[in-house]
């Protein structure tokens, strides 16, 4: 019997029973829509993620008190002082002192929370933060300790309405202060919304918080990033009297991190995470192999009389096992080719839903996912479609034809 001539009649038989071969594959096509979904919108959030990071520059570096990073540890590790150290290093420029104001922000009767920073002119564009309208904080605002303030878009929003807040006052704690300039909108960066953000002067933040220490320290580097943290991993060890010959993180009391760590600890982390979900995901393809399985046997039990016909004229046992199996195969990869379908097509709406409220999102389809997705179809009813195959071709044709 030709190839062909195999393969036609398992295609025939899958058509008489349309609506079993559907609900035989109802398992298949979610679990391929599963992991083609998981994967691709893990792979999405990955690239928006590292777009964020990569967007401050890669050569940022922020250093910071232990206590920011573990509870208990100490917050007042970081001086002016380690500041002024630390921006004299040949492998740095652009070194800002940060202090932050846990103070809420008002405007008549209008009252938001936001992060307020104190900082110096550079902290802008280490952070890759543009201007709207008006202007930044420059020297003089921090030599005259000025109060004035640059604010995130939508705590402009949140103040102000569509009104324009240049010029404005509003009250930050107990200091009154104006606005100068309304940043460009930047969206949200892990659970810090960028847009909310408002700037202080370093030294007025200095006198309004009483803080005798910073919170942290950002900088641009010079050249490799590692090779700028080691330079500022010694100074601090000597500056804080830290002996650390073996190089050990928890003996430090500060933490010196760079925007290039921060992408590699996210890429590994949205990995692990994306394909412990892809794992979850195709536990409903094995799921759905089974019922393949018991429907294939159902098959067999009901089409004995046929396959005992077929062999008393000629058809041998390779001929039925591979019909069985080509039927298996044909559901699994029907039902894998419309799970791709499905699962790119939810991705693609759930990243469109994600970009509302998180700026611009582009969603990626991950071609490992359609492998991952396909191999994983072809494999199911290769493994699950087997057994009744071989079951069928084992039938002995006089035993067959007497079956009732």
């Amino acid at each position: 019997m030709l190839l062909s001539d195999t393969f036609r009649a398992s295609i025939r038989a899958i058509a008489v029973n349309k609506n079993r071969a559907f609900l035989t594959m109802l398992g298949i096509i979610i679990g391929v829509a599963s992991v083609v979904l998981m994967v691709s919108i893990g792979k999405t959030f990955q690239s928006y993620i590292v777009g964020l990071v990569e967007s401050f520059g890669s050569n940022t570096m922020d250093i910071a008190p232990k206590g920011f990073e573990k509870f208990g540890g100490n917050l007042e590790s970081m001086t002016f002082e380690d500041y002024d150290a630390i921006r004299k290093l040949s492998t740095v420029e652009r070194v800002v002192p940060v202090i932050m104001v846990a103070k809420s922000v008002k405007y008549g009767k209008e009252e938001v929370s936001p992060m307020v920073l104190g900082g110096k002119k550079d902290i802008f564009g280490n952070y890759g933060l543009k201007l709207e309208h008006g202007r930044l904080l420059d020297d003089s605002d921090d030599e005259g300790a000025k109060s004035v303030a640059v604010i995130g878009a939508q705590s402009a929003l949140d103040l102000f309405g569509n009104s324009d807040p240049i010029g404005r006052k509003i009250t930050i704690g107990d200091g009154s202060f104006q606005i100068v300039g309304v940043l460009q909108t930047m969206g949200s960066f892990l659970t810090q919304d960028l847009d909310k953000l408002v700037f202080i002067p370093y030294a007025t933040a200095r006198s309004l918080s009483g803080q005798k220490y910073l919170s942290y320290i950002t900088l641009k580097t010079v050249g490799d990033p590692e090779l700028a943290k080691q330079d500022i991993t010694a100074l601090l060890r000597q500056r804080h009297k830290i002996t650390n010959p073996t190089n050990d993180p928890d003996k430090d009391d500060f933490i010196a991190r760079s925007a290039k760590q921060v992408t590699q600890t996210i890429g590994t982390v949205t990995l692990g995470l994306t394909l412990f979900l892809a794992l979850i995901a195709g536990i409903s393809l094995l799921v759905g192999g089974i019922g393949i399985m018991n429907i294939m046997l159902v098959s067999v039990t009901e089409r004995t009389r046929e396959i005992g016909l077929r062999k008393a004229v000629g058809a041998r046992s390779r001929d039925i096992l591979l019909q069985f199996l080509f039927e298996a195969v044909s559901l699994t990869v029907t039902g894998g080719i419309i799970g791709m379908v499905l699962g790119a097509g939810f991705g693609w709406f759930l990243t469109r839903l994600a970009a509302r409220f998180l700026g611009p999102l582009t969603f990626i389809l991950s071609p490992s996912a359609i492998l991952m997705a396909f191999v994983m179809a072809v494999g199911t009813g290769l493994v699950f479609g087997i057994f009744p195959a071989k079951h069928a071709a084992s039938l002995s044709p006089m035993e067959a034809l007497r079956f009732e």
